[in-house]
């Protein structure tokens, strides 16, 4: 499981409506112009492919929003551009995100004509009463048509689960749990609903489950995802051997990455470091930047030691196998016991959260379990 040092990922805001628990830069807008938005975003990668000349792409992700909103003439287009500004791995991986309406399921074939080989459905539930609660617009019947088709279409295919909705017990999420494994070609992701600041959920004040159930069902997800030979590789993702999702390593792993589009985020280093790039969020703003200058760049600022060590915590810590020490070496120049304090460190090795040994650092089934709170304590 190893992860490529460079990739790049393709932000597109739109969609057909808000789901009420989203806190991502997406927008429903009456009509897109989308000869006028492929113009942009490829000016945008042909800047950033002047700024990283000879880099080798091992992977490219459509993001969003709703990727598959866009035209497959578009996306095709795209990545032939990046084939043509950067070298590419032999085996680059291309992944794009889809809802399983029916509109966007009968595209399916033109996205793989186009070179995606990779789909990431966002299935969310099974159950229709769920669904209308997450605010989703596909029914369960399109959920599983979705997959059926895709299936046969993607060498590779990822959906993903939402768990921990207000009274849900481990009795419902099992029965949603046994209807995933029935689809699951290599790879799942679990999230667990968390009301994000700003969200229609928490201007409604909806309550996910408590603590305790939300443990409960996290650990029936382990064991039945394991069992089924898709054990968790990160925290909210689990594959079969071979299948984990080589760009999110990426960020995961603190490698290098592009950000194009609308409130895109990258990764850049050089001779200054790391630099955090930034580009503008909104849709419109963003686009009169790209065709003004060629670029919809808000800021790149260069992470001090400080910033780039949490990140590489904060997202190592999230894999299974933690932080690799002579990796961290190499991305931070320092030891992992003189990047983070002793006190809290051993601490929290005494209490079973963290375990540091030869290999470097990472969390235990209990840490896992309460990460968030450990990663809170470490960097106190």
């Amino acid at each position: 499981m190893t992860a490529p040092r460079f990739g790049i990922y393709v932000h597109w805001p739109f969609c057909e409506s808000k789901c009420p628990y989203c806190d991502f830069n997406s927008h429903v807008v009456e009509s897109i112009d989308d000869a006028r938005w492929r113009a942009a975003l490829l000016a945008e990668l042909a800047h950033f492919a002047s700024e990283t000349k000879g880099r080798e792409v091992g992977s490219l992700f459509f993001g969003g929003g709703t990727p598959s909103l866009m035209e497959p003439g578009s996306v095709a287009a795209l990545i032939a551009a990046v084939r043509q500004h950067w070298p590419v791995a032999d085996d680059l991986e291309i992944t794009l995100e889809a809802n399983p309406s029916s509109y966007e399921t009968e595209r399916f074939r033109s996205f793989f004509a186009a070179g995606v080989g990779r789909l990431s459905l966002g299935v969310q539930s099974f159950d229709e009463a769920r669904l209308r609660f997450l605010g989703r617009r596909h029914t369960s019947g399109q959920a599983v048509r979705a997959l059926e088709e895709a299936g046969g279409i993607f060498p590779r295919l990822s959906f993903d689960l939402i768990y921990a909705l207000p009274g849900e017990t481990t009795d419902v999420w099992r029965r949603e749990l046994d209807q995933a494994l029935a689809y699951a070609k290599g790879h799942v992701s679990l999230y667990q609903l968390t009301i994000e600041p700003g969200t229609a959920f928490a201007k409604a004040r909806v309550e996910g489950a408590d603590e305790g159930n939300s443990i409960a069902l996290f650990e029936l997800s382990q064991r039945m995802l394991t069992a089924a030979g898709m054990p968790a590789y990160e925290v909210s993702n689990h594959a079969r051997p071979g299948e984990e999702c080589r760009h999110n390593l990426l960020y995961w792993t603190g490698g290098d990455y592009v950000g194009c589009g609308p409130g895109a985020h990258g990764r850049l280093s050089g001779p200054r470091g790391t630099i955090a790039t930034r580009q503008i969020a909104r849709p419109d703003a963003w686009l009169a930047a790209v065709e003004e200058r060629g670029h919809g760049t808000a800021n790149g600022t260069a992470l001090g030691p400080e910033e780039r060590r949490d990140e590489l915590v904060i997202m190592g810590l999230r894999l299974a196998g933690g932080l690799d020490r002579t990796a961290f070496r190499a991305a931070s120049g320092l030891e992992i016991e003189e990047a983070l304090d002793r006190t809290r460190l051993e601490r929290l090795a005494e209490q079973g959260f963290l375990v540091v040994d030869t290999r470097g650092l990472r969390a235990t089934a209990r840490g896992r379990r309460r990460l968030d709170a450990a990663i809170r304590t470490l960097l106190a």
